[in-house]
């Protein structure tokens, strides 16, 4: 992988001594440049390809370590983009739960009812209803009042 942007792009090659490359935290920066800049990146169409890219600054691992340390990172949380169609920088990213992060995916199913909107799962979780029961029951072209209170 090589072409990263920057003049903290050895850190990538590992020239710089931080010893951290083989951290989850290095990997969750490595793979968070990997998919908005390498085209033969699997996930390069959902990310790079959308034009999410990755800050300047956080091309060095040292300054997205400092940022994630400060920002309440810990080895249970994911990165996560608060706005799915911006990039990668400390003003749209947080720390979550893989819960928290399936529900702020783009691809959701939002559901309003009563003024109220969730996902199906929060929607499930609220109504206290399986999830694939009330996602078979839109599916199925229910209405949203009778399938989240059948």
């Amino acid at each position: 992988m090589s072409g990263i942007k920057g003049a903290n792009a050895g850190e990538k090659s590992g020239r710089y001594a931080h010893g951290e490359t083989k951290t989850r935290l290095h990997k969750i920066w490595e793979s968070m440049i990997a998919r908005c800049e390498y085209e033969k990146h699997p996930y390069y169409a959902d990310y790079g390809g959308r034009g999410i890219t990755v800050c300047d600054e956080w091309h060095s691992y040292i300054k997205f370590r400092d940022w994630a340390i400060t920002h309440g990172y810990n080895d249970d949380l994911t990165i996560d983009r608060i706005k799915n169609e911006k990039g990668y920088e400390a003003s749209n990213c947080r720390w979550v739960t893989i819960k928290q992060q399936q529900n702020n995916k783009s691809t959701n199913h939002y559901l309003t009812y009563n003024n109220e909107t969730h996902t199906i799962m929060e929607w499930s979780e609220i109504r206290k209803i399986n999830y694939y029961t009330l996602r078979s029951r839109i599916r199925n072209g229910w209405n949203i009042g009778r399938a989240l209170n059948y």
